[in-house]
């Protein structure tokens, strides 16, 4: 079990601590929600936690296999829904891996990264597209 302490700082503003670490973050609610979006939403924290999930197992399956996944990136797009109730309606990830498109490994990286936690947890009204461009 992990703890996260949240206070709420005014203005739409909360600030989150990581106990186990301290490591602190602080999200406000974005412009079109009538916060400043000076920082990560809510909302924007869940599309990131599905990119570094995903990334994040795909690189325990990597090392375990002795693939060098140099500097794999991913880019989430998050989409929401345009009429009420306001929520996150599709989250794009694309993939980024400099290896070669017929890298014997892909396959098995590849489900590794769908396997992730985040991803198995989302609600499935939530359209998750994934997209790996292999470019070495």
């Amino acid at each position: 079990m992990v703890e996260i302490s949240i206070k709420y700082l005014g203005d739409l503003r909360c600030e989150a601590r990581h106990e186990p670490s301290g490591t602190v973050i602080t999200t406000d609610a974005p412009v079109d929600n009538e916060g400043r979006g000076e920082s990560f939403s809510p909302t924007d924290l869940a599309a990131t936690s599905l990119g570094t999930c995903m990334l994040t197992i795909m690189g325990i399956a990597a090392r375990k296999q002795g693939v060098d996944l140099g500097e794999t990136t991913v880019k989430v797009l998050k989409e929401m829904t345009a009429q009420p109730p306001r929520r996150i309606a599709k989250l794009t990830v694309v993939f980024t891996v400099p290896l070669s498109a017929s890298h014997e490994k892909r396959a098995m990286l590849e489900a590794a990264a769908k396997s992730c936690p985040v991803h198995l947890s989302l609600h499935p009204e939530v359209v998750q597209e994934m997209r790996f461009d292999w470019v070495g």
